[in-house]
């Protein structure tokens, strides 16, 4: 690990002498964050920050998230069968069952996580997203409760004027059809976008097709000044059957497979296992300049969930009811030439009101009642942010916010409790106060400390074995991290690196009972020593002659010494081992060329090394080397017709290995396999 670091340092030395005797009156665009409620360059935000954007998404499979996601150092995405992923950021992910938790998502202003802790990530069409940013480690500060990080969702692309339609259609093994088609149009001051998306996916497993029919809207009225509302939302429909996990001995003999049944159990096409998830999400966000120095943002919000997942020992079945508002000012400094200020005050709040009910699973069909609860969920926060720029150099941040968290439940079956019962957690500071500053022009130094809370979840709280648990306590923990960006005058050259240090206490974990039910528990803590490296370079720069008119090289390691502290359980001390989970070394690396006629190639290889897939560490999954590539021809066949037509391949080595494991299963059924080479083709035409 460490030797590859020394390597693309010395890469990045040679590379900027290189770049430096190129062309550089063709500047790029720089990369620039809303993550901090106010547009910055990258370069100088003291924090670590991850950017897919627009045309970095567009290199990339449409079908699924998960490979983009992994070019970024600290994320982790898995996709255990076609829909169902699970996000992970620094090793989050050890508390999820399914799902994404630790980590706090926004689409757009509005939270896509719910009060509850929950987010249908999965919802989401790809091809209707324009750009993602994340904010790594514990960022409660703007956010409210998390300890992994923070998501930013930016459904629509703001900088566009011009009224555009386009039309996509892909294909590809194993049954994968991906249909996409968007319409932007302006007029006056009116902006509206609608995405529509059908994907359909029979599946490497037996018992493993997906479909999910997906709309979505974003409308923005401007008026005034520099004033704006903007309505958005989306309708999505997903369904997906779950093959459910392999031991290693099935594993080796049919990775194809779904569940076989057991002595005592059944298997998955038996029961018919699978989840279905109906979302409506929507509301507004309206941006008013109440003078030249404030702004004021303010949003509203809510969201409805149907949620069914017939299992093997049960069929659980979710209705979610979600609303809330947020809203913050922001007030500029008088604009000097050596002092640069903003101060941001603003609340958030969320209600989640849930039933929750379990029943006996008649292969597909629900049965008798096993369990029926409503769990109404409430969290609210205060924050206040203050940023300053001196002399150009160095910038500064504090930011903290107050956070509170609450439930109430009844059991309606079989207890029949008439009142709620109410769980209150105390009020929670959250701090966080960075630095970064300009040792030269182009090479940036940044520190930050910062305090992560996390609340359990309601599906930790209430989770598969039917019974609340009101002693899970939430996990708080110090997170230490440094770090630089380095460039070169015009931006075809970056380097991010960060050494994070994150000391997490009662750190929650999932345990399964024999008869494969959930419940979690919180463990003493874990020890997280983290080193992410983020490099980028155009090693010829583009140009408009040649065979090979451009080669840009990326580069994302990431280093995971992640441990517990002190962790019994059962009499089983675990207290030295690993993270479950979490692989120690991940590298993904990529090449594009750029060819004349507007031909372009693709080629990214993924190296993630074995993890532990139990808490004793007894098992672990095996390290892979996945090789996808891409290559497309985009051109104007008119004046105002684009198209784009490509093809691509994913796993080229063939690779047989588990993306998205059961952690702690029961009978050692960890393994949810992954498709052996694949391949896929497509076209888009844009007006």
């Amino acid at each position: 690990m460490y030797k590859t670091v020394t390597t693309v340092l010395l890469s990045f030395l040679s590379f900027s002498v290189f770049a430096q005797q190129a062309d550089t009156s063709r500047k790029l665009k720089p990369v620039t964050v809303r993550g901090y409620l106010s547009e910055q360059q990258m370069l100088q935000v003291p924090a670590s920050v991850g950017v897919l954007s627009n045309k970095q998404l567009s290199l990339q499979p449409t079908n699924s998230l998960v490979s983009a996601m992994n070019t970024l150092p600290g994320i982790r995405m898995e996709e255990r069968t076609p829909g169902s992923y699970r996000l992970s950021i620094r090793g989050s992910l050890l508390r999820s069952p399914f799902g994404v938790r630790n980590v706090k998502i926004y689409f757009d202003e509005m939270p896509l996580t719910d009060a509850g802790g929950n987010t249908y990530l999965n919802a989401l069409d790809i091809a209707s997203l324009h750009s993602i940013e994340i904010l790594k480690g514990p960022d409660g500060s703007l956010f409210g409760a998390n300890s992994g990080g923070v998501v930013l969702i930016n459904p629509v692309n703001r900088l566009t004027d011009s009224s555009t339609a386009s039309v996509s259609f892909n294909a590809g093994s194993y049954g994968l059809i991906h249909q996409s088609a968007a319409v932007h149009q302006k007029w006056g001051r009116n902006e509206l976008n609608v995405n529509q998306g059908y994907q359909s996916y029979d599946g490497y497993r037996d018992h493993s097709y997906m479909q999910r029919h997906y709309i979505q809207l974003a409308n923005k009225h401007s008026y005034g000044k520099s004033n704006q509302l903007k309505a958005l939302g989306f309708y999505s429909d997903l369904q997906y059957q779950t093959p459910g996990g392999l031991n290693q001995s099935q594993f080796d003999a049919n990775p194809r497979a779904s569940r076989p049944a057991t002595a005592t159990l059944p298997g998955a096409i038996q029961q018919n296992i699978g989840i279905t998830t109906k979302m409506l999400f929507g509301g507004l966000v309206n941006e008013a300049r109440l003078t030249n120095r404030i702004r004021n943002i303010a949003t509203i919000f809510g969201s409805h969930v149907n949620f069914d997942n017939p299992f093997i020992t049960n069929y659980e079945q979710r209705k979610e009811n979600t609303f809330g508002g947020r809203t913050y000012f922001e007030l500029s400094g008088l604009p000097l030439t050596q002092f640069d200020w903003k101060l941001n005050i603003g609340a958030e709040w969320q209600q989640t009101n849930a039933r929750i009910n379990n029943y006996d699973n008649l292969q597909g069909v629900q049965g008798k009642p096993q369990a029926l609860d409503e769990v109404n969920t409430n969290q609210h926060f205060f924050f206040t942010r203050y940023a300053a720029t001196l002399f150009n150099k160095l910038n500064i941040e504090a930011a903290l916010s107050v956070n509170f968290y609450s439930y109430k439940f009844r059991n309606l079956f079989p207890l029949n409790q008439q009142s709620l019962n109410t769980k209150n957690f105390d009020p929670q500071l959250m701090p966080r106060v960075a630095i970064s500053y300009s040792i030269l022009n182009d090479f940036i130094w940044r520190a930050s400390v910062s305090r992560g809370y996390s609340t359990p979840t309601i599906a930790e709280v209430r989770p598969t074995n039917n019974i609340v648990n009101t002693s899970l306590q939430p996990e708080t923990g110090w997170n230490y991290e440094t770090g630089f960006r380095l460039r070169n005058q015009d931006e075809s050259l970056m380097l991010d690196a960060s050494v994070f240090y994150y000391r997490l206490n009662n750190t929650i974990v999932n345990q399964r009972l024999a008869n494969e039910t959930d419940y979690f528990i919180n463990a003493g803590g874990t020890r997280q020593l983290g080193v992410e490296l983020n490099f980028t370079a155009w090693l010829l720069c583009q140009k408009n002659e040649g065979f090979i008119r451009g080669i840009q090289f990326n580069e994302a390691l990431t280093y995971n010494g992640f441990n517990f502290r002190n962790y019994t359980v059962n009499n089983n001390n675990y207290s030295g081992n690993r993270l479950t989970g979490v692989p120690r070394q991940v590298a993904v690396s990529s090449l594009q060329f750029r060819f004349p006629k507007a031909i372009y190639l693709f080629v990214q290889h993924n190296y993630t090394g074995k993890l532990p897939v139990n808490d004793a560490n007894t098992v672990y999954a095996e390290k892979y080397h996945l090789l996808q590539a891409k290559t497309g021809w985009a051109f104007n066949a008119g004046r105002k017709l684009k198209l784009n037509i490509y093809a691509g391949a994913d796993n080229l080595l063939n690779q047989k290995y588990s993306l998205g494991n059961d952690l702690n299963a029961v009978g050692n059924r960890y393994y949810n396999p992954a498709p052996l080479r694949n391949y896929y083709a497509g076209l888009s035409v844009g007006f």
